[in-house]
């Protein structure tokens, strides 16, 4: 039975740290609509950098946040009895990094195998959503370019 109360619980928070990412994808890309324009006007390098560390800084929040749901989860089921140890291992768990310093339980092991995985998955879309964010300001600097290019020409 508990194999089975870690699988639900692990579905509930692989689930909720999804929504906590799209919500914040979908935060990027509408803060992207209505202030992104001027990223596609010189001068390029600083503003794509620009953009680019505000976006992955915004995408970390969002990751943070489903740490630490792993944290309090591992908390409430009573695997951590201190929020240090919790968020520690919510971490290193979460990035895949595992250390292996705190492990936990036996009982709870597959919950840790299931924030592993949880974490590879986030990570990976992260990437995709940050290689996508470049190419359309990439896309949207070339236009840029090509209209002064085309402009200056005509002149």
């Amino acid at each position: 039975m508990l194999i089975l109360k870690q699988l639900m619980l692990g579905g509930l928070l692989i689930s909720a740290t999804i929504i906590v990412q799209a919500l914040f994808f979908g935060g990027a890309i509408a803060l992207l609509n209505r202030f992104g324009a001027p990223l596609a006007e010189p001068p390029f390098i600083r503003k794509t950098t620009v953009g680019l560390i505000a976006a992955v800084l915004w995408i970390m929040i969002g990751h943070s946040i489903g740490a630490w749901l792993w944290a309090a989860t591992f908390m409430l089921v009573g695997a951590f009895h201190s929020l240090e140890p919790a968020l520690y291992f919510s971490l290193v768990t979460f990035t895949t990094l595992g250390y292996g310093d705190i492990t936990l339980s036996p009982e709870w092991r597959l919950l840790a195998a299931l924030s592993a995985a949880n974490g590879l998955l986030l990570f990976g879309l992260s990437t995709a959503f940050l290689v996508e964010f470049l190419a359309r300001v990439g896309k949207a600097q070339e236009v840029a370019r090509n209209q002064d290019e085309h402009s200056s020409s005509q002149k």
